[in-house]
């Protein structure tokens, strides 16, 4: 049998685990691929194989640290505390936050936690994977009182689940695992009400932990999404999926809908208290926000107050690609500032503030740049919107006083749980919503959405979220119920992508967790809804 690693090929005559042949190269992995697939360090190659050995600088790597420090977090958590029950979310600055019910987070339990998970560690408890029956995991999660858990067994296609053993200590994190305890050596605790952040090394930060950053807005967004759920009673699967089976979905979906009305209801009167002194609204969010069907929203909730808003697409302002700056690899760079051009637009806005008429441009794309589009005045009781990915950087704008702008940053904040052990990712919702999207309009295939993803948070990274806690108001652009619309286009899509592509990793990640919804059909949605911007039929196109 003939493994190929890198430039290296090794023989065996009988199988071997993963495990051994990392040890034997000398190197420190947590993860692999073989033949294109995520294999556990505990697997055993059988046959001639490629194989990828895969470290903290590589996503799918970073994930199995994480799920398996969730595990061993939860382990050490039930040791101190045998009845206590906890809940992960995804939260600021990279990180999760755990949440014990009914037990207040002081610096010395936090204390305990860390010291019985660094014990756990020392131990090196070897981790095995073992298939039970659907049965048997019902009676086990049922009896530990994990309502949640034995309630997702009933959307499993499969007759088992696989479950996690460390000693006396069984779970099921809907994730791969290291071979033991002793692999997970960094991460760190903060206290953070209403409970703590855990930190664990990230690919995005080449495998370090992030610096510890307090985003006090976000996280304001992300404890009312959270209470959303709450109110809904929607914030595991098995939750939204009972609003099919109860066939209650036209109420499930304008439950949602009328979140958003309220949001925009309370942000247009906040706009309307301010008109005194607001003259130019600014909306920026990552990729697949929904941000030019907010912007029209906007646009209509202020029209309704007797404001007559113009909106100016930063778009039109963009260099030929010749004049833009070159990235890493000598690229034309779009996401950049300076691939727009900021001394026009600046000059642009500030002329319009101040009640002159302006010519604005407008981009030909068959001609490869810009034209001269229509000319624009307004008055003093009118305000200028803008949407675009740096339209929160004040070196856009910086002859506009920060007090005549309004800033609002747009980005779904989703607290849906797997189980309240296994959060979903706010990224995860984004990716699906742009793969719809680039799918209906773009005609382009989900492989091609996902090569360019990495890219697209990059240039979210060093672009958006460094200005989000700038924004006066966060619209959570999240609808509950999208899931359960968005899992017949992607999963068509993600089922199309072939074992030999370098995306089936992530396609297969993203279909064992999709495939636990139910679906709402597309008629039902409204006309008007953001969601409506990703799988087609929005009155505003």
């Amino acid at each position: 049998m003939q493994l190929i690693i890198g430039n290296k090929t090794l023989t065996y005559d009988e199988p071997v685990t993963l495990e051994k042949v990392m040890k034997s190269l000398g190197i420190k992995a947590y993860v692999a691929s073989v033949n294109n697939r995520i294999r556990e360090l505990t697997y055993v190659v059988k046959r001639d194989s490629e194989i990828v050995f895969l470290d903290l600088s590589n996503r799918d790597a970073t994930r199995v640290y994480e799920s398996s420090l969730r595990y061993i977090l939860l382990m050490a958590i039930k040791r101190l505390y045998p009845k206590a029950q906890v809940t992960f979310n995804y939260s600021i600055s990279r990180s999760i936050l755990a949440i014990i019910n009914g037990k207040r987070i002081t610096a010395k339990i936090l204390a305990e936690i860390e010291a019985e998970t660094r014990k756990i560690i020392e131990e090196d408890i070897k981790i095995r994977r073992n298939r039970v029956e659907l049965d048997e995991a019902y009676e086990l999660y049922t009896n530990l009182g994990y309502k949640d858990k034995a309630e997702i067994l009933k959307y499993r296609e499969e007759d088992y689940v696989n479950m996690y053993i460390a000693g006396d200590y069984r779970n099921y994190m809907f994730g791969y695992m290291v071979p033991s305890t002793g692999y997970i050596k960094d991460f760190k605790l903060v206290p953070y009400h209403p409970g703590f952040i855990i930190q664990y090394p990230r690919s995005d930060a080449a495998g370090d932990i992030p610096e510890f950053v307090d985003a006090p807005i976000f996280s304001k967004t992300i404890k009312e999404a959270a209470q959303w759920g709450k109110i809904i009673n929607g914030d595991t699967i098995p939750k939204i999926n009972h609003y099919v089976e109860e066939h209650r979905e036209v109420e499930f979906i304008n439950l949602c809908e009328t979140k958003h009305n309220r949001q925009l209801a309370e942000l247009g009167q906040e706009i309307e208290d301010n008109i005194d002194d607001i003259r130019l609204i600014c909306i920026a969010g990552p990729s697949s926000s929904g941000k030019t069907t907010f912007s029209n929203r906007v646009k209509v909730e202020l029209l309704s107050r007797g404001m007559r808003p113009v909106m100016i697409s930063i778009d039109d302002y963009y260099k030929p690609r010749s004049e833009a700056p070159l990235d890493e690899n000598g690229n034309p760079d779009l996401e950049h500032i300076d691939a727009l051009d900021t001394k026009l637009f600046n000059e642009q806005i500030s002329q319009l503030i101040n009640g002159e008429e302006v010519q604005l441009p407008s981009v030909n794309f068959k001609l490869g740049g810009r034209v001269p589009g229509k000319t624009v005045r307004i008055d003093e009781n009118q305000v200028i919107i803008i949407e675009g990915i740096h339209a929160l950087n004040d070196q856009l704008t910086p002859s506009v006083s920060s007090n005549q702008k309004y800033k609002i940053f747009i980005a779904p904040q989703t607290q849906l749980h797997i189980d309240k052990h296994n959060p979903i990712s706010f990224t995860d919702l984004r990716l699906l919503r742009r793969m719809v999207r680039d799918q209906k309009y773009r005609n382009s295939p989900a492989e091609e959405t996902l090569s360019m993803w990495s890219s697209v948070r990059a240039g979210e990274f060093k672009w958006i979220y460094p200005f989000q806690e700038q924004a006066n108001y966060v619209f959570n652009s999240e609808l509950t119920y999208e899931f359960l619309v968005l899992k017949k286009h992607a999963y068509r899509s993600l089922q199309s992508i072939k074992r030999d592509s370098e995306h089936f990793i992530t396609a297969n990640r993203l279909l064992k967790f999709l495939k636990y919804f139910k679906e709402i059909d597309d008629h039902l949605v409204p006309n008007n809804s953001i969601l409506r911007e990703f799988i087609g039929g929005s009155v505003f196109h």
